[in-house]
């Protein structure tokens, strides 16, 4: 049974007058000859196992939505309760309270009944019904052992209760040691779930013990596959005459990379050139990883299964075998590498009149760094200026471009979050030496702009072909959560311009441009984020509100992301003519399920790179107790007051250790004052402290105020 049959089944349900109806009766309304009817069933069973639709107790089928009912994935907090999150636009996070789980566990994929409708002041509830997916087979904890059978206690707290071993599944581990352990029965309502110990890690206390759980934690495959392995190490490194004369010759033309140091993917080129007319011909030159990795080939499989490349603090967890990552694909210079291709002439105002796409060859004449461009561009660094004579007046002519791209893009709402990022700087033997803000400069800003033009470019092209694609998303935010945020703005002087409930990126980026600089400003722009939804990737063409663009895909890294190697197929077999309706059909189950995978492996990347980091700040913390730092207040709670330092890491000074007055929270001002001295705590201010206490397991830092 094909997709068409599926959506047109999704939309006569979607029908106001439409009730309920059994398999029969739909088979019936959709003319199923009797030959099919057995498809067709099979078919109904599969869209019910996936959430699409519910059959009732009466076995008759209708959408959840329309029956109080709510698809989608279940985020838990360490404190019981949760949210299911559903992936379609208008729909509201739905709160599950922690009695109402009923043995659903965090990031499972879930139907859940409507239990209270939503008001003003409170969001909608409800309970969850059925598990259609479970995410979690696999958790890696400490094992706490007894004489006749022990537990495995999660490092992740949002998982929520510990799991039962029989002495007979416990691989003679012992007490205190870092295992992973495979669920064998689910939780139910009053009893833990069960598991076996699948490998034991080692003493909590090893040195790399803690990464590795991490890594663990979040199921990011280390080795690879021997098949892939052998697959990749098949992979001929030359380039044959007949494929280099087939594509556009661009091994004359001067191509460059631009990245950091310390990166050895290295996925996309540039050229660039001043067209008579005054206009730019930007060329952007990204790896040809298709050409070695086929569809379904075991290394395309494993890709697909990744996701993505992970950037862990003192390892890559990379997409691609070595081979191909740092080898083949990788654009490194002074070697002939395949590419495919955008040139775009951009005028002075920032639009692409004309673009063509290609699938061409280069030969990289330098393998540049951030800092050394920059260098040249913000410092007039003499000695690199004359290192890199001939390449300098391309570098200018890039800057002025990617200005007049940011500029476009101001100009059209884009809102550009400038968090200070940390650059964690390792020793020779994996300690942490020191932790630092990463400088996003002007080298960094020009790389950005000319990768987002080129994947704006290339979903507008495709969506308007109406091809099969995948798209990178970020939609409109809820008008509940951007309402709270104005409350909250309210407090310091602030509101969000126009009308809330279609709020638009330019409102939000004036807010940004009216706290710049203010001490405000952090927690503002925090808040803000969180108001908005998480970008994903999707079939769907629904635009990026963040970039305030149309239309938006990756299109820059196929390298470590997979979604970019999917478009590249997709591109080149529409250059060269081979999307038939029946590819076009087979496209998209495959961009449907590479989009949902891939968006799951990068929320796993981005939650494994933020635990590694939190880790290494609290070691790196953990060496500095008594010791003073200048910091600033991000955060006010009820609970206490979160400090960030200059180098990004943040600790908690808890209300419990400020023993010099009570305090009270203002909950409006997001303020603590003083009931007897007045005193307030207020977010922005600068305050000076001392390191109190470090917990390396639980990734938490704690801090005390010193009074004036």
């Amino acid at each position: 049974m094909n997709v068409e049959l599926k959506n047109s089944l999704l939309q006569f349900m979607k029908e106001k007058a439409y009730n309920p109806l059994s398999a029969e009766e739909l088979a019936s309304i959709f003319d199923i000859h009797k030959s099919e009817k057995a498809m067709f069933f099979n078919m109904l069973d599969e869209m019910e196992q996936d959430g699409y639709i519910y059959k009732t107790k009466k076995n008759k089928y209708g959408l959840p939505s329309k029956m109080n009912l709510f698809v989608g994935r279940l985020l838990t907090h360490q404190r019981g309760y949760g949210f299911v999150i559903s992936n379609e636009e208008a729909m509201e996070d739905l709160f599950i309270p922690a009695n109402c789980m009923n043995g659903a566990l965090h990031n499972d994929k879930v139907i859940a009944r409507i239990m209270e409708s939503s008001t003003e002041s409170k969001r909608a509830e409800g309970e969850i019904i059925r598990i259609i997916e479970r995410a979690t087979k696999t958790v890696v904890g400490t094992y706490e052992g007894s004489k006749n059978f022990g537990f495995v206690v999660p490092d992740n707290k949002r998982f929520g209760m510990d799991i039962y071993i029989p002495k007979s599944q416990n691989m003679n581990a012992r007490d205190g040691y870092k295992v992973v352990c495979e669920i064998t029965q689910w939780p139910q309502k009053g009893r833990n779930p069960e598991g076996r110990i699948i490998e034991i890690l080692g003493k909590k206390e090893d040195v790399g013990i803690d990464i590795l759980s991490i890594i663990r934690q979040h199921d990011l495959p280390e080795e690879f596959p021997n098949k892939v392995l052998a697959e990749a190490d098949k992979v001929d490194e030359n380039i044959p005459d007949e494929e280099i004369e087939r594509r556009l010759d661009l091994r004359d033309k001067i191509t460059f990379t631009i990245d950091g140091a310390d990166a050895k993917d290295l996925d996309d080129a540039v050229s660039i050139e001043v067209l008579e007319n005054g206009n730019y011909k930007l060329g952007v030159h990204i790896a040809d990883v298709t050409h070695y990795v086929k569809e379904n080939s075991k290394l395309d499989k494993e890709a697909l299964k990744r996701g993505t490349s992970v950037y862990l603090v003192d390892r890559v967890i990379p997409m691609l075998p070595k081979k191909l990552s740092n080898g083949v694909c990788s654009l490194n210079p002074n070697v002939d590498r395949l590419t495919l291709s955008i040139f775009m002439e951009i005028d002075k105002n920032g639009n692409v009149l004309n673009y063509d796409i290609a699938e061409t060859v280069i030969n990289s004449k330098a393998r540049m760094v951030y800092t050394d461009v920059s260098d040249i561009l913000e410092n007039e660094d003499q000695d690199l200026i004359k290192k890199y004579e001939n390449l300098v007046p391309y570098f200018r002519n890039m800057e002025k471009l990617a200005r007049i791209l940011m500029e476009r893009r101001y100009k059209r709402g884009a809102i550009d979050f400038d968090f200070p990022e940390a650059k964690i700087l390792l020793d020779k033997k994996g300690r942490v030496e020191d932790v630092v803000k990463y400088e996003r400069r002007i080298a960094n800003r020009i790389i950005e702009e000319f990768m987002l033009v080129s994947n704006e470019t290339i979903a507008e092209h495709f969506y308007w072909l109406s091809i099969p694609f995948v798209y990178r998303v970020h939609e409109t935010p809820h008008v509940e959560k951007i309402e709270n945020f104005n409350k909250f703005l309210s407090a310091f002087g602030y509101f969000i311009k126009g009308d809330l409930e279609s709020v638009q990126p330019k409102a939000l980026q004036q807010l940004l441009e009216e706290v710049e600089g203010k001490k405000e400003e952090r927690v503002i722009n925090t808040l803000m984020l969180r108001s908005l939804k998480q970008a994903r990737y999707s079939p769907e063409c629904i635009g990026h509100f963040g970039l305030a663009a149309k239309y938006y895909s990756h299109f820059t890294s196929p390298i470590r992301r997979y979604p970019d190697l999917q478009i590249h197929r997709i591109i080149k077999e529409f250059l060269n003519k081979k999307i038939t309706s029946s590819r076009s059909e087979a496209l998209k189950h495959i961009v449907a399920y590479s989009a949902e995978q891939s968006s799951l492996r990068e929320r796993a990347a981005e939650d494994a790179e933020r635990d590694v980091e939190d880790l290494k700040k609290a070691e790196y913390m953990s060496s500095k107790i008594g010791e003073e730092f200048d910091g600033i207040i991000s955060s006010v709670t009820s609970f206490g007051i979160f400090i960030e330092l200059d180098n990004t890491i943040e600790g908690l000074v808890r209300l419990s250790s400020l023993d010099d007055d009570y305090y009270i929270f203002d909950a409006n001002s997001y303020t603590l004052r003083g009931e007897h001295t007045k005193k307030t705590y207020t977010i922005g201010d600068e305050v000076k402290v001392k390191v109190s206490k470090v917990n390396i397991e639980l990734k938490e830092i704690e801090f005390s105020i010193l009074q004036d």
